[in-house]
């Protein structure tokens, strides 16, 4: 099994596996990157590991170096191992909670295109104050310079540029993070935000049909290229082709099942009313 810190070794296998497979094919260098098309320059950074490269990268350079079923498989097996980052919580709360802020804030700012599945709280973009300030009360670190840096990320939602489809099980909605009366503002909140012409608001109810079986995991894909997929100990971040598709695809299911428009409006105000009553 494959531990998240175990990552950086795994991304040295991959550098070190391609520069042998093309010494061995008596390539230089030089001859390998015209063949493919890119600069020497980065065929050297990928073979010495200051460059991860992408999945199609890597079927460019196989299919210069004329490698073998089996290398291929291997080559792929680490292509996708390196194209995963983990960062440990631990190590977030130590640099403080602003830089976290700051790191999904310059994400944002380089995507256009955002899916976020939330099956367990309502994300950042959403939070009213109340509700971001209850979802920080159990961590260390300075909450006034996090909220502030989670309230400035919310303006991106305003940008019509960007398209955003937010995917909440009821029992997120339904989570009591802080009072009642607070959770109906906030549940209001995300009612509202529905109206935004670049906004998507997808329910899952609890009785809804299709919805696959199995552990759930909070996750976001950034255009077509990244997904983030959050857990108990820390976040991975996912480069690899194949298995950003997989969450595309994941979404999707979840997608076809959710509620949307007036008809996630009107659950939505229902649940508010909820709290209110």
């Amino acid at each position: 099994m494959l531990e998240p810190e175990n990552l950086d070794g795994r991304r040295g296998e991959l550098s070190k596996a391609l520069r042998r497979m093309r010494k061995r094919t008596g390539l230089t260098g030089e001859r390998l990157a015209s063949r493919v098309g890119m600069s020497q320059s980065k065929i050297s950074k990928i073979e010495t590991g200051k460059l991860v490269p992408s999945s199609t990268d890597v079927e460019r350079i196989l299919r210069a170096l004329k490698a073998t079923p089996e290398e291929s498989k291997e080559i792929a097996a680490l292509t996708r191992v390196a194209n995963t980052e983990y960062q440990n919580w631990r190590a977030s709360l130590r640099r403080g909670l602003h830089h976290k802020q700051a790191e999904l804030a310059d994400l944002e700012a380089n995507s256009s295109t955002f899916r976020y599945f939330l099956p367990s709280m309502i994300t950042g973009l959403l939070q009213t104050p109340e509700y971001a300030r209850a979802s920080l009360a159990s961590l260390p670190g300075d909450h006034t310079r996090a909220l502030m840096r989670r309230f400035e990320r919310q303006s991106i939602l305003y940008d019509t540029s960007k398209k955003f489809t937010f995917l909440l099980t009821e029992q997120a909605l339904r989570w009591p993070l802080c009072r009642r009366r607070e959770m109906s503002v906030q549940v209001e909140r995300i009612a509202a935000l529905s109206e935004l012409p670049n906004v998507r608001i997808g329910v899952l109810p609890l009785d809804r049909p299709r919805i696959p079986e199995g552990p759930l995991s909070t996750f976001t894909i950034y255009d077509r290229s990244m997904a983030t997929v959050e857990t108990f100990t820390g976040a991975l971040l996912i480069r690899a082709s194949q298995d950003v598709g997989l969450y595309l695809d994941t979404f999707q299911v979840f997608e076809e099942s959710a509620l949307f428009g007036s008809d996630s409006r009107s659950f939505l105000r229902q649940v508010a009313e909820g709290f209110r009553g």
